[in-house]
């Protein structure tokens, strides 16, 4: 199904963009005509970007809830789960800080001059400008029904995370309700397939529109968007291998070797969830215990998306390029610090990072409109945020495994038969008493942001 909806998105692409340039060639720009092909081809990529935004309170409730419920209390888990949290917020200072490096060095957006639409940041449901200590105040909510009826990601991830503790610490007597939030996340990812299924239809309909719009000019700004992107990309890539090699030392060589399969995967179907199985697998075979690899890999997919993270950044300052607005040094460190809250607790919902950048420019008052530039091309740019998610990943579960002194040696079968079944038996001697219960819950992984 992933190959599939990889082929109608290509194809809504091109048929976008013949579309799109039929109509500015024969349609003349001043006319109503034009307008109304405007705004059909606008309305495809509203659809589904609005459906896209209904799923995320009920997601983060969900997700988030039923994860951090089933941490339990261990002193152990503890331990993991806090070095894996501190190791999370490293790489994201690290991923968001080169986004927003990257692109104010390169500058793709310059140049495009774009006008700045109607729309608003009430139109999208978020929250206004603030300053610092406004910023601070508005984290927390003091309504939930309001935050998740004006999609206030941060409010909403704040009531998570306090109903994930208590309930934690109800026992047995909390445990329907972590059976209702499961079962939330997984009605959810249900939606998400259908929804999905409208994707090479907004495709379709932003390129068309943005192609109409300015001419097959913009796709001169696409192909550099998408290069300087991927060195964006490489660079971090670098860093985390680099980062993981003070700790693994000559084995993120072996690391990198094991995990490429599930790399290719995760490139070529831009879907997290499709390489999480074969990931496991391989890490299996690195050494990592399952029953760590159980409860960090699934924690990692919510909380250390390092390429869509640094998309997040790079797209967010881009779309300001696009319309000229020059955004001081003081408000790009706001942006960073939102992001690194925003981008936390959606991993489940296809194309996240476009929810967290719509979110991001009604925060600062920039133009939401914007996001629809880049969704033309999100699948590309998609590819290859989601690679690095799963070395982002790979890489942090192997060294917190390191760093609790569990690695084990590599599976001597690995290089003989690549597609044996992977050792578990040697694993499970080994390692923290962690809820059986937990890590079977924890081992269904959410689609990339």
């Amino acid at each position: 199904m992933a190959r599939r909806l990889t082929l109608y998105i290509l194809l809504g692409m091109v048929l976008g963009i013949v579309v799109g340039f039929l109509v500015r060639s024969f349609v003349p720009a001043d006319s109503a005509e034009f307008e109304y092909w405007l705004k059909g081809f606008g309305t495809l990529a509203t659809i589904f970007l609005n459906l896209i935004k209904m799923l995320v309170a009920p997601l983060i409730l969900g997700t988030l809830i039923a994860g951090i419920a089933h941490m339990g209390d261990s002193s152990a888990l503890g331990r993991i789960g806090t070095r894996a949290i501190a190791w999370f917020i490293l790489a994201s200072l690290i991923s968001i800080s080169l986004g927003l490096i990257m692109v104010n060095l390169l500058e793709p957006g310059a140049g495009l001059h774009l006008a700045v639409g109607a729309h608003s940041a009430a139109e999208v449901g978020e929250v206004k400008k603030l300053d610092m200590f406004e910023f601070i105040e508005h984290i927390f909510p003091k309504n939930v029904i309001q935050a998740m009826a004006d999609n206030n990601v941060l409010q909403i991830l704040v009531f998570a995370l306090f109903a994930g503790v208590g309930l934690s610490a109800l026992g047995e007597k909390g445990k329907p309700l972590v059976r209702g939030a499961e079962a939330l996340a997984e009605l959810m990812l249900q939606i998400t397939g259908y929804v999905m299924r409208l994707a090479p239809f907004a495709v379709f309909g932003a390129l068309a529109k943005v192609v109409a719009q300015y001419g097959l000019g913009i796709l001169a700004t696409y192909a550099e968007l998408l290069t300087e992107f991927y060195i964006s990309l490489v660079l971090l890539w670098l860093i985390l291998l680099g980062v993981g090699a003070l700790f693994l030392g000559r084995r993120i060589v072996q690391l990198v070797r094991y995990v490429r399969e599930p790399l290719l995967i995760a490139f070529s179907t831009a879907s997290s969830e499709a390489a999480m199985p074969k990931l496991f697998e391989q890490l299996d075979r690195f050494g990592v215990p399952r029953r760590i690899s159980g409860f960090v890999l699934p924690l990692g997919y919510s909380f250390n998306l390092d390429g869509s993270m640094m998309y997040a950044s790079f797209a967010t300052i881009f779309i300001a390029q696009a319309y000229d607005i020059d955004i001081p040094i003081a408000t790009q460190i706001l942006i960073l610090l939102t992001l690194m809250v925003s981008s936390k607790g959606i991993a489940a919902v296809p194309r996240a990072s476009l929810v967290v950048i719509t979110a991001t420019l009604a925060m600062f008052d920039l133009p939401v409109e914007g996001v629809a530039i880049v969704f033309a091309i999100d699948h590309f740019l998609d590819m290859g945020r989601t690679a690095t998610n799963v070395v982002g990943n790979a890489v942090a579960t192997s060294v917190i495994t390191k760093w609790e002194g569990m690695l084990e040696e590599p599976d001597p079968a690995f290089d003989e038969r690549p597609h044996a079944p992977a050792h578990t038996t040697h694993h499970g001697a080994r390692g923290l008493d962690l809820q059986e219960d937990m890590v079977a819950d924890k081992r269904t992984p959410p689609a990339d942001a």
